[in-house]
């Protein structure tokens, strides 16, 4: 198995055991994203998406998916680990199509099939974008939105003991969830490389550093003044050409 698809079975495999703390816990506790990266994701999107084909590309235990369906959206989402989908299923019920697939294999979608792509803290699990990239490209329709974020460049080289900016980097972090420990795998890219694969397929509409709300500065003051030194997510809006 090349290393590519060993990593790819790592995270496969790590989100499968975090599915449920995901359902239960994670998504309802963590203000890093009800508090940080959700509202500036949310703003970014319609109120209303009355008859607008969504796709939720790396859905997790579904929380896009239910705010999606609630605006209105026809909505399919996706994620490569089964047991996420699963919780997903349990979230949404029949009012979204729920599928496991692997974003970096060929989609099983239309040409100019979806008005938006909403993909939440997801491609830096992948090491390759190009291919997603242009399959993202192909089945949105003209004028149609890919809306995503992932780790801010800056925060991931922190955990990087010999970091070397401009490469791709694999980074197997530690995540303490309900008293357990997680090593999640994800690829730090320098930020010229995430727009500027962006803009081969995409026009760039906007580019956010997201900041905490006030209610995670109230709850949690020092981790609040930390993600205003230095911000721990990016999020892009992309116009597909």
């Amino acid at each position: 198995m090349k290393g590519g698809e060993v990593v790819k079975e790592m995270v496969k495999g790590t989100f499968n055991q975090l599915a449920k703390v995901y359902e239960n816990s994670v998504d309802t506790t963590s203000m890093y994203n009800s508090e940080y990266e959700r509202p500036s994701m949310l703003k970014q999107l319609p109120e209303n998406l009355n008859g607008k084909s969504v796709l939720d590309a790396g859905c997790a235990a579904g929380w896009y998916t239910f705010q999606l369906v609630s605006k209105g959206a026809n909505v399919v989402a996706t994620d490569i680990s089964p047991e996420m989908v699963n919780s997903t299923k349990r979230r949404i019920g029949e009012r979204a199509k729920v599928i496991c697939l692997d974003l970096e294999d060929e989609l099983p979608f239309d040409d100019n099939y979806f008005d938006f792509i909403v993909s939440s803290l997801t491609l830096h699990y992948l090491k390759n974008w190009d291919y997603t990239f242009s399959e993202f490209q192909r089945i949105l329709k003209p004028k149609g939105i890919l809306l995503f974020s992932i780790h801010h460049p800056i925060s991931d080289i922190k955990l990087l003991q010999d970091p070397k900016y401009f490469s791709t980097e694999l980074i197997i972090d530690k995540w303490n969830k309900e008293g357990k420990l997680y090593e999640v795998p994800f690829y730090r890219r320098p930020l010229s490389e995430i727009l500027n694969t962006t803009l081969k397929y995409f026009a760039i509409k906007e580019v956010i550093e997201p900041q905490p709300t006030m209610t995670f500065k109230e709850k949690a003051p020092e981790n609040y003044d930390r993600l205003m030194k230095s911000p721990q997510f990016l999020i892009i809006s992309a116009i597909s050409k």
